[in-house]
């Protein structure tokens, strides 16, 4: 006789710590805005016409929607949603390019009378969806070229569109898919060759191109060896080769002082010589003992001195005026505290004003009197270190920790490959915003314009957050209904 599995009471399926931890940071959130601009508007916490009492709106109309997701839609909908979904966002992100509103640069927005939508941050979420749907198939991996070919663009295809509106920091979210796909099998020769990517593009700028080069042999040659067991060869042989050519660019200039016909000779052509010479013996080698990781070393060397010779153009004919700047002076290439670079000096400014326990909630002085711009948006960070202090910081940081970590912790106890990539998904987003934000507060990132989420005011972004986290919830709660 066939029995029906019993039902998980509502207090057990649903994993409140996500919740309480929404909340908190929303409740959180909603406070520190009205902190930002109780001077400057003279208004009260609850009066509608100001930022705190419009925020008030977003966060109730915010928590019927995740009432709507948790328990009237049936969570089969959205992997069957999915790809329309994405299709008609990424058709909404090409569209706001040419008939969107300006707003300082950036052509991101639809105005809809006093509402402003970002198509951008919805379709973090349908991106996020559509890879759960396409990845979570029967037989998919990523080893095969024609899994991978449909991921990256899955990814791609938004990105661009977001960089096309010049929103920058949103498509460097994206970035945080990353995490994902090595989750599912992505090899971690992708993320070290990422990280290799940023490093060379900074080194390229900061110091020079022979310095990115002899970064990238060095940095190549010690991962292949590691992986190969061969560490005491690097050791003990290209170690101290490539440490001998650190010394080239002074030896050749003490040299071209003595005999004039070195001037011509240029470092970076001799240090060069290093990985052509060897580069027909290792492609040759590689062929013959069928070894991967050799192949992989191979391509990063090339993807790495072909991203070191383009810098140059990638930096002064791709990024635009404004994003130059703030990249020169984030890496002490300029100095301009009353330009590009005043809003990250009054930020941290305010964040050390606070010191260890913060000046109390009202009572900072850069943020009563208006000093850093978008204090209630992209930078409410530093209203959180001036009146909440390090400790305030450090707790604020330490909730999002625990939001991400609890949302992977059940994404990896899904039984069901839809909810856990998903669940992975919305990690890696929180994730990204929040080192984007904080970085950006404290002087580490340029300033790309990215919300702290749950947190700094906007509908679009707490609509969005909500939406990304309640879905999560709605299939975690799924899973554990009979169980």
């Amino acid at each position: 006789m066939y029995t029906a599995p019993k039902k998980t009471p509502l207090k057990n399926s649903v994993d409140w710590s996500l919740v309480i931890s929404y909340l908190l940071l929303v409740i959180f959130g909603w406070m520190n805005i009205y902190s930002s601009v109780h001077a400057g508007e003279g208004m009260g916490m609850l009066d509608f016409a100001s930022r705190s009492g419009k925020q008030l709106v977003w966060i109730l109309t915010a928590f019927g929607i995740a009432l709507t997701i948790l328990f009237l839609i049936k969570t089969p909908l959205w992997e069957v949603i999915s790809s329309p979904a994405y299709l008609a966002v990424f058709a909404l992100l090409i569209a706001v390019i040419f008939i969107g509103q300006d707003i300082k640069g950036s052509r991101s927005w639809f105005t809809l009378g006093p509402v402003s939508f970002q198509p951008a941050e919805i379709s973090k979420i349908t991106t996020s969806l559509v890879l759960a749907s396409v990845m979570g198939r029967h037989g998919f991996r990523l080893q095969k070229l024609g899994d991978f070919l449909t991921v990256a663009v899955i990814i791609g295809l938004p990105m661009l569109a977001i960089v096309a509106e010049s929103e920058t920091g949103s498509a460097l979210v994206y970035l945080g898919f990353l995490f994902v796909l090595y989750r599912e099998g992505l090899s971690g020769w992708v993320l070290y060759l990422g990280a290799m990517a940023v490093l060379l593009f900074i080194f390229t700028l900061r110091f020079s191109p022979y310095v990115s080069l002899l970064t990238l042999l060095v940095s190549i040659s010690l991962v292949y060896c590691v992986c190969d067991g061969k560490f005491k060869r690097w050791l003990y042989t290209d170690l101290p080769v490539l440490g001998f050519m650190a010394f080239v660019p002074s030896i050749l200039s003490w040299a071209a002082g003595k005999f004039a016909f070195l001037s011509a000779v240029k470092p970076i052509y001799l240090l060069a010589l290093l990985p052509l010479g060897a580069l027909p013996w290792y492609v040759v080698r590689a062929y013959r003992n069928r070894r991967p990781t050799l192949w992989l070393a191979l391509a990063g060397l090339v993807v790495g001195a072909a991203l070191i010779v383009s810098t140059d153009f990638l930096f002064n004919d791709v990024l635009q005026d404004h994003q130059r700047k703030r990249i020169e002076v984030l890496l002490g290439m300029k100095e301009d505290p009353a330009g590009v670079g005043y809003n990250v000096n009054q930020s941290m400014i305010a964040i050390g004003a606070g010191g260890l326990t913060g000046k109390g909630y009202l009572n900072g002085t850069q943020t009563t009197y208006g000093f850093v711009p978008e204090q209630s948006t992209d930078f409410i960070f530093c209203t959180v270190g001036e009146e909440w202090g390090f400790i305030g910081c450090f707790l604020l940081i330490a909730l999002y920790v625990f939001l991400i970590s609890r949302i992977m912790v059940d994404a990896e106890r899904s039984r069901s490959a839809f909810a856990r990539i998903y669940g992975y998904c919305v990690a890696s987003i929180i994730f990204m915003h929040l080192f984007i934000n904080v970085g950006m507060t404290v002087g580490m990132m340029p300033v790309i314009g990215i919300p702290l989420p749950l947190v700094s005011y906007g509908g679009s972004s707490l609509w969005s957050f909500t939406i990304l986290i309640f879905i999560f919830i709605a299939l975690d709660r799924e899973e554990k209904k009979y169980f």
